[in-house]
């Protein structure tokens, strides 16, 4: 599994590093302009993510707007939805609004809430079949 953490709390950050990193090749960026030139950069070099864990509210480009420039990206290149990224957004904020707005409005694959539960991570990770 190649996996992006977008995180800009260094504890959130070091977690999702460590948990991921147990399970293959874990890139880290502190912003959302960050994870969208790394997407980006991946797609180019043909060796995509399999997972982005992208915090909600982040410096410079928050995670919602990397969301959607992720996807849009995805669509230009013609990858279908069975086949993109694998996006769980990461946030304090457990808004019935904010959660509708990353799933349906931003494609998001799944979205927790902080303090983050790791089984309930390696859950999600095990459904998508990215880890046994």
């Amino acid at each position: 599994m190649k996996a992006l953490v977008a995180e800009d709390d260094f504890i959130s950050r070091q977690l999702l590093q460590k948990l991921l990193s147990a399970y293959g090749q874990c890139d880290v960026v502190v912003n959302g302009k960050e994870a969208i030139e790394a997407h980006e950069f991946a797609l180019e070099s043909n060796e995509p993510y399999d997972l982005i864990c992208l915090d909600v509210m982040m410096p410079e480009v928050d995670g919602m707007e990397a969301l959607k420039a992720i996807r849009i990206k995805e669509m230009s290149c013609g990858i279908s939805v069975q086949h993109e990224v694998r996006i769980v957004m990461t946030t304090a904020l457990d808004s019935p609004r904010d959660i509708l707005e990353a799933h349906y409005g931003g494609g998001c694959t799944d979205y927790l809430v902080k303090p983050l539960d790791t089984q309930k991570l390696l859950k999600l990770l095990s459904s998508y079949g990215l880890i046994d």
